[in-house]
């Protein structure tokens, strides 16, 4: 773990196994080489936790995501070894900069947003607490799209992040398995006279598995990710082959290869739909299987004690087929009695909700399953009808509530309801964050709440400190770790301890310092990715995140038109520069979405290029928004942008991220925005808009043109808008977003909370301009952060859900 050490195997892998040499120094093989070193020091603790879970027959969670936003791994594998300072000393000797060789590594983007960062942060903080937590994904080829803007368009770029191959993973063929599509079903009776089902002349594809190791901070655990790949039974058909059809060869190869080919493709189309449920199917069968491989090796097949050992965790409706698969498994190929299976399922498998927005909970078309899943689909309708029986003895008669409740959606198209699938066959039904939990239990599960009300349980989200505060920032974690020791990397409650110095002047100052030279960091990235020189005396105004009508860019915008429209007309006195950074994709299918986002960056090219408005506004739509370019923005940030209807977001997790790197909150009452100001307290957060009982009530009689007309300020900027200011050469570009603002069904509600929105960023810009009181808010911010790390979050799941015992690996 020393330099000499470390030295030694850099050149070892640099110079013989890569064969490179000082004529081909280049910044790739450099990460390479170095990725091959860290990697051998995480080898051995990998191997000896493993053995530890074993010995132990511990109970293990299998954490099953559809999505894994890991970023990079290089920097936070130093990190968490604690090998860091000695590679930077060892490169410094030969002339190279850690950071060139950081970037050189591609995001592992296996993920579209939120739900993938929070269950990288997930099993971060389950290795660190040394929790038996195996993480189960899949192993896209292509992952999240790269985002270029083209004449303010979007446009999706595949993301071929496995082009250089990926060093910190390791192949693992021994444990491939045999996943089905297609064919049919037949009874037939067993030789005890038992009728039984099975599944025949599938279609079937290999699910083979990559581990990447997850190591725990300074403690010796390094606990996995399991990444499934696609691909065929048989290379290609011979027959077809050497008949001269190469094309009908190499179909199948194709097609099971495509599996794993992209994430989430687009599901418009009917084949996009179908293709992510195979994925969906492939990731549930892989992993239980899988799970069942490693039962069988050490209990043989008695599986009284099943549940015991394991919980499945399903992270959000994705991978909710789990609990049908699981019945099949048990019942068709491994004989157990249904209602013993079903014990075991119901004892095991554990659910978390991540959204509020009902189309988000999947639903597939029946005929579909049944083309795609046969066997499945018998085992969900059995799960089914025995489930409502249960409803009917509960409330007799009450024919609503057993079509509210089925699993199976009656209709012109019947349809399959993942979530409801998920609530059935799981023993805990987790929202994350207090608000979403409770709408869940008012709201879109209502009826399964009054059922069940014991399944219904709270866990608010958090980040890891690790990434998101020691190592993206690591001058802030200096400052703190010289004032309050550096405790707070594994029990971030200890920031509380920066509060003793929130009015300290010469504390203070050192504050700004750092946050001046993260500004500095962000403004070269703004110039370098967009071409746009941002002056670091701005309040940096950030929001950033996943596209979508409910968080509510497009308030934003109406805010950055609102001030352009001042600057115009000369109200600029005690004006406050501001720098609005916007960043996120847009799901390729998502017309409006896509239509935000040229929207600012039209607003974006008019503002920018007026010299009227000079320095003071500047507008950036940042482009291929990812991991590693928020380990830039959120140190950097003054102002975090968290403005969702309220009611509409579960949690959110980049206004934890931004609170910890001492940025200051504006927000509605939404998510874990609550939480925060509970933390943080009324006088350090800017609360604006309508909660979540106004909304409701406001949507009763919603009449957006008469606030536009009593707004002298937004009719304004509604004029503008419909006048094609911005786009004056593009006619009617904009016609859906005014409709959308002005519409009186539309339920994000922008225009009904401008007024306060204005007036909380005029709140904003005066508390700015005062730079000793709006330190010390950054500074409580960050002090306030302790409870959302996901430390506390895991404890809580661990608490409540799974029952694990902590288990640490034997000393190396």
């Amino acid at each position: 773990m020393d330099k000499k050490a470390i030295d030694e195997d850099f050149l070892r892998y640099y110079n013989r196994t890569l064969g490179r040499d000082k004529q081909h120094c280049t910044s790739h093989y450099l990460y390479e080489a170095l990725a091959y070193t860290v990697r051998d020091r995480l080898m051995e603790r990998w191997k000896e936790t493993r053995y530890a879970y074993e010995e132990k027959d511990a109970r293990r969670t299998c954490y099953l995501s559809l999505e894994f936003l890991m970023g990079r791994s290089l920097s936070n594998a130093m990190l968490n070894l604690g090998i860091t300072d000695a590679v930077t000393r060892m490169l410094y000797d030969y002339g190279i900069e850690l950071e060139e060789v950081e970037t050189a590594e591609h995001d592992a983007g296996l993920g579209n947003g939120g739900l993938g960062r929070l269950v990288a942060c997930f099993l971060d903080s389950c290795a660190t607490l040394q929790l038996p937590v195996l993480g189960y994904g899949l192993r896209y080829e292509y992952g999240m799209f790269r985002q270029e803007l083209v004449n303010g368009y979007q446009i999706e770029e595949p993301d071929h992040w496995l082009r250089d191959g990926n060093p910190w993973e390791l192949e693992r063929p021994e444990y491939t398995q045999r996943i089905h599509f297609g064919g049919r079903t037949e009874s037939y009776t067993d030789e005890n006279g038992a009728q039984r089902v099975r599944w025949v002349n599938t279609h079937d594809v290999l699910a083979v598995p990559y581990d990447i190791p997850v190591p725990g901070f300074r403690n010796d655990t390094v606990n996995s990710l399991r990444l499934w790949k696609s691909t065929s039974t048989d290379e290609f058909d011979l027959d077809e082959f050497n008949a001269g059809d190469y094309a009908e060869a190499v179909e199948s190869k194709n097609n099971a290869e495509h599996i794993t080919m992209v994430l989430y493709p687009n599901d418009a189309s009917e084949n996009g739909k179908e293709l992510r449920l195979r994925q969906q199917y492939l990731l549930a069968s892989a992993s239980l299987k899988d799970v069942l491989r490693r039962w069988m090796r050490l209990h043989g097949d008695d599986f009284d004690t099943l549940a015991d050992k394991h919980c499945f965790q399903l992270n959000d409706t994705h991978p909710s087929i789990a609990v049908a698969e699981l019945m099949r498994l048990l019942v068709d190929e491994n004989r157990v009695d249904w209602d013993r299976a079903w014990d075991i399922v119901t004892r095991s498998m554990a659910y978390t909700n991540h959204t509020l927005l009902p189309e988000a909970l999947e639903k597939w078309p029946v005929q579909m399953f049944q083309n795609l899943l046969p066997r499945l689909l018998e085992v969900i309708y059995e799960i089914n009808a025995r489930f409502l029986a249960r409803v009917a003895q509960r409330w007799p008669g009450d024919t609503d509530r057993l079509r509210r409740l089925s699993i199976i959606e009656e209709g012109d198209t019947p349809m399959v309801r993942m979530a409801y699938l998920a609530i059935v066959g799981s023993y805990s039904v987790n929202g994350v964050a207090e608000l979403h939990s409770q709408l869940l239990k008012e709201g879109l599960f209502r009826d399964f709440f009054e059922l069940w009300p014991d399944k219904f349980n709270n866990k608010t989200n958090g980040v890891t400190q690790r990434r998101w505060l020691a190592m993206c920032n690591p001058d802030l974690s200096a400052l703190i770790n010289e004032h309050i020791g550096d405790g707070w990397v594994t029990k971030l409650d200890k920031l509380k301890g920066l509060t003793k110095y929130a009015d300290d002047a010469a504390f203070q100052q050192r504050w700004r310092e750092v946050k001046l030279a993260n500004k500095q960091r962000l403004a070269d990235m703004v110039e370098r990715d967009c071409g746009v020189k941002i002056a670091t005396s701005a309040l940096f105004d950030v929001q950033v995140k996943r596209i979508h009508e409910y968080k509510r860019q497009l308030l934003n915008a109406l805010h950055v038109i609102h001030l352009y429209n001042r600057i115009k007309r000369g109200d600029t006195a005690n004006w406050t520069q501001r720098c609005v950074l916007v960043g996120g994709k847009a799901a390729p299918g998502y017309a409006m979405a896509k239509d935000i986002i040229k929207l600012i960056s039209n607003v974006a090219k008019i503002i920018n290029a007026d010299p009227d408005v000079g320095d003071l506004l500047k507008v950036v739509f940042l482009p291929n928004y990812r991991v590693s370019a928020m380990e830039v923005i959120c140190p950097g940030a003054d102002l975090s942008e968290q403005i969702s209807t309220a009611g509409k977001e579960a949690s959110g997790t980049g206004n934890m991220k931004f609170m910890m790197n001492g940025a200051i909150t504006i927000g509605t009452l939404d998510g874990a925005n609550i939480e925060i100001l509970e933390e943080v307290g009324d006088d350090n957060f800017f609360l604006f808009g309508l909660d979540a009982a106004q909304v409701a009530e406001t949507r009763e009689d919603y009449r957006p043109w008469d606030i536009i007309d009593a707004d002298a300020d937004l009719y304004a900027v509604m004029q503008l808008l419909k006048s094609g200011y911005f786009n004056q050469f593009e006619k009617h570009l904009f016609d859906d977003i005014i409709n959308s603002i002005t519409s009186a069904s539309d339920p994000w509600l922008t225009a009904a909370d401008f007024r306060t929105f204005i007036d909380t960023q005029e709140r904003v810009a005066a508390a700015y301009r005062d730079q000793q009181s709006w330190t010390r808010m950054s500074i409580l911010n960050t002090a306030n952060s302790g409870k959302f790390s996901t430390d506390r979050t895991m404890l809580e799941y661990n608490s409540g859900i799974w029952n694990l015992s902590p288990v640490t690996p034997l000393p190396l």
